[in-house]
């Protein structure tokens, strides 16, 4: 269920760190706990466990976050520079300590697409993760990554909503893969159902484009922590 940092730092933080690194790496990272299959045609649910960085609705050329001085946007997000459609972005950072296997938002057709790192290396995310365990302001003053890092571009067309939204991997410096489950092009998956992980630290970004249909209401505020197929991030109400 979802926490404030602080609650979630006093929490799950401290009792996962009384255990050792070697523990942390090799078991708890690779955890992948049951959960319920909620399915509520009214939400998009978290696709990701972790904090939420931002949540904000951009045209495709405007500023989704500054990092250090230097605007961060949509399209560079999605690597395309012809991308035409304003969204409502919601980023979720993945700390160590988070269950890093991604779920469905909502129920549609999955096709993935791999974008490699704009450098020869990922840029190492760790700065964040401090930032936020240090309950930090400013945690995204940290995250350079978002330039150049791997990343995997999930597009879902969900047929109930005549939408196409994105859920958007990025990787950490040290991850070996980014790995679909499903190898399958334009596979149909339900709401909350497993489809991905991600190895060690990430970020999991919802795009959702604005819709003359349907209106797009946020249910949490930044820097809450999350759960994958059990919180409600956004709200679809029908015009």
């Amino acid at each position: 269920m979802a926490k404030d940092l602080k609650e979630w730092n006093a929490t799950d933080v401290q009792d996962a760190r009384r255990n050792s690194m070697r523990y942390l790496s090799e078991q708890h990272f690779f955890r992948d706990p049951a959960r319920p299959m909620y399915s509520d045609t009214s939400y998009f649910f978290s696709p990701a466990d972790g904090v939420i960085l931002y949540q904000k609705t951009v045209g495709p050329a405007e500023c989704l976050v500054e990092i250090k001085g230097k605007n961060y946007t949509l399209r560079q997000a999605l690597r395309d520079d012809c991308f035409n459609q304003s969204c409502l972005v919601i980023g979720i950072f993945m700390s160590m300590y988070d269950v890093h296997v991604n779920r469905i938002p909502y129920t549609g057709n999955l096709s993935y697409k791999l974008l490699p790192a704009i450098e020869t290396h990922n840029l190492p995310m760790l700065a964040v993760e401090d930032a936020l365990l240090g309950e930090a302001l400013r945690p995204c003053d940290e995250a350079d990554y978002l330039f150049s890092n791997q990343r995997m571009l999930n597009k879902v067309y969900a047929p109930s909503l005549e939408i196409t939204y994105y859920i958007l991997q990025i990787a950490d410096y040290d991850v070996a893969t980014i790995l679909p489950f499903e190898l399958g092009q334009n596979h149909p998956f339900a709401q909350n159902r497993r489809f991905s992980q991600i190895r060690f630290g990430s970020q999991v970004d919802l795009i959702i484009p604005l819709s003359e249909r349907w209106t797009f209401e946020t249910l949490l505020p930044d820097r809450m922590h999350v759960e994958a197929g059990v919180d409600p991030l956004v709200r679809i109400i029908e015009k």
